[in-house]
């Protein structure tokens, strides 16, 4: 796949969810020194704004207003390094880390099986699934400055909480250092497993973000949901899942806009019902649409 860079370019076509207004500048590099070369020439002011795999992320009807630089292609790799040492660029994905190291017989790293986007966005959430966090087993990870220079960075850099990961200003992380472990107990069948339990609970074949709300403390944002009544409920082309309560899906025809008055709702019915404040996980980005402003 060539580098490219695209104007105007719907963010439908390069998110989960399926929605989504178009980004000013859309940029997709080959390799690391073409990325570094763009982010290099970028205008300092320029907002920019990292992809992966479009999950865990909602952007607005009006689209993005700046570069959008999807780096996934250029950052790929997968590199056992010796001693339990594994090396994953921020663009893998994390089923394929998972499977990675399940086959050089590592882990505990079946857990990134259950997290339905790239290293990269993992590190960003220190997203989790299946009882593992993506922090738990960092040793170190390498990020991008603004100025387009390559730094390592340890974890005590960061400030890494439940969901959430707070760090310099201006770098994305570009690759991380995992430490495992050598198990014989580790198999792909438990990957599978942990797969086949994702599908059967949660809308998998559908276009949805993942999980949209953090779960409070000691509860499950999805039992407080179904408590509320609102398996189902809709807005617009947006719905509540059968399945699971805690995922938003596209029905075919839902816009940026559907999906955040959905969202705006279960949080004012569970902040009614319950007393709970749900908190975003997912991310909303870009500007609202013409009507959709109209309407606030």
């Amino acid at each position: 796949m060539n580098s490219s860079v695209l104007h105007h370019e719907p963010m439908a076509k390069h998110t989960s969810w399926r929605l989504g207004g178009p980004a000013d500048i859309y940029f997709r590099p080959r390799t690391r020194a073409e990325l570094q070369s763009f982010i290099m020439e970028l205008d300092h002011d320029l907002p920019v704004y990292w992809f992966g795999l479009g999950s865990n992320v909602l952007v607005r009807d009006g689209g993005i207003r700046g570069v959008v630089v999807a780096a996934s292609a250029a950052l790929n790799s997968v590199l056992d390094l010796g001693d339990g040492l594994v090396e994953a660029g921020a663009g893998v994905a994390c089923t394929i880390l998972a499977r990675q190291c399940v086959r050089w017989k590592l882990g505990p790293a079946e857990f990134f099986a259950g997290i339905p986007g790239t290293v990269g966005g993992a590190l960003k959430m220190n997203a989790g699934a299946f009882g593992g966090q993506t922090w738990d087993n960092v040793v170190e990870v390498e990020v991008m400055t603004r100025a387009g220079e390559f730094l390592t960075r340890k974890p005590a850099e960061f400030t890494i909480g439940y969901r959430e990961t707070s760090g310099p200003r201006n770098e994305w992380f570009v690759s991380a250092r995992f430490q495992f472990r050598h198990s014989e107990e580790t198999d792909m069948q438990r990957v599978k497993t942990l797969m086949e339990a994702r599908k059967a609970t949660q809308p998998l074949g559908l276009p949805s973000c993942g999980s949209v709300f953090r779960n409070p403390p000691d509860d499950h944002a999805a039992r407080l949901i179904e408590a509320s009544g609102l398996k189902g409920h809709r807005r617009g082309g947006a719905q509540v899942s059968e399945k699971h309560a805690n995922f938003i899906i596209n029905t075919g025809d839902a816009t940026a806009a559907d999906v955040e008055n959905l969202i705006r709702e279960i949080q004012q019915i569970v902040q009614r019902d319950h007393g709970i404040a749900l908190e975003l996980e997912v991310h909303l980005v870009g500007e609202q649409g013409d009507a959709d402003a109209r309407s606030h």
